[in-house]
């Protein structure tokens, strides 16, 4: 039987919620309150049921907020490391900016501190478990941005138009994936950037080396602009 490796989660949370202002003018997104507690707490809840056993979380914007809704570091129990970044590193920058603190992690789950989700993320654990790629991204049949396109094989063969891959079926991402910490070397350390540039080098380099499983059981919402804030505080089954 082979162990158990996707045990820690990497929430994104140093975001500067630009879209979502005035309110994250004084909070980070992620903290923004839904059903009476920090919207971040719910992607917590999520990762724990899926079997995580510690959290990191990049901070950057208002990072005193975060000591003040965690002030023993613990959710539920459960250890949380705060890195904070002076200046913003966006996706790869802050996953390279974490590196110390997985050396001893041969896989990690990722995950926007700005998604609310029910998906069954055991499914996107198995799924990475089975061909251990580079990286592994849970994404969904439908949503407002089809971007990440994904052949028979369900490797994801386009992101964002940049290759020109049209595949068989396109996507929305969820925000939610598994990465191998190997991935981690052809990351640029100090250097901000986003992760989809380093995916699509690696899709070009090695085909296969970043796949896609598609989720569409449970609820998905992001929290991506002030209609979608308030509709999603407005539900009474979060």
């Amino acid at each position: 039987m082979r162990k158990r490796r996707l045990k820690t989660a990497f929430i994104l949370g140093a975001g500067l919620g630009i879209r979502l202002r005035p309110l994250t003018e004084h909070c980070p997104k992620p903290l923004l309150p839904v059903g009476g507690r920090p919207a971040i707490t719910y992607a917590m809840d999520h990762l724990l049921e899926a079997g995580v056993d510690r959290f990191i979380i990049n901070t950057h914007h208002c990072p005193n907020v975060y000591l003040e809704k965690f002030p023993d570091k613990k959710w539920r129990g459960f250890p949380i490391i705060f890195r904070h970044e002076a200046i913003l590193l966006d996706t790869a920058g802050g996953l390279k900016n974490i590196e110390d603190l997985i050396d001893n992690d041969e896989a990690i789950l990722c995950y926007n501190g700005d998604v609310i989700s029910g998906m069954p993320v055991r499914r996107l654990m198995d799924a990475h478990e089975a061909r251990r790629p580079e990286a592994t991204l849970a994404l969904r049949s439908s949503g407002p941005l089809l971007n990440v396109n994904i052949n028979s094989r369900k490797e994801v063969c386009d992101l964002r138009h940049t290759i020109g891959h049209a595949g068989d079926q396109s996507c929305q991402f969820s925000g939610i994936y598994a990465v191998e910490t190997s991935l981690l070397q052809h990351i640029e350390a100090r250097k901000a950037g986003s992760i989809i540039p380093i995916l699509v080098k690696r899709i070009v380099k090695e085909p296969g080396s970043v796949m896609g499983i598609i989720i569409d059981e449970g609820e998905w919402h992001d929290i991506g602009s002030i209609a979608q804030y308030e509709s999603l505080k407005a539900k009474d089954d979060i």
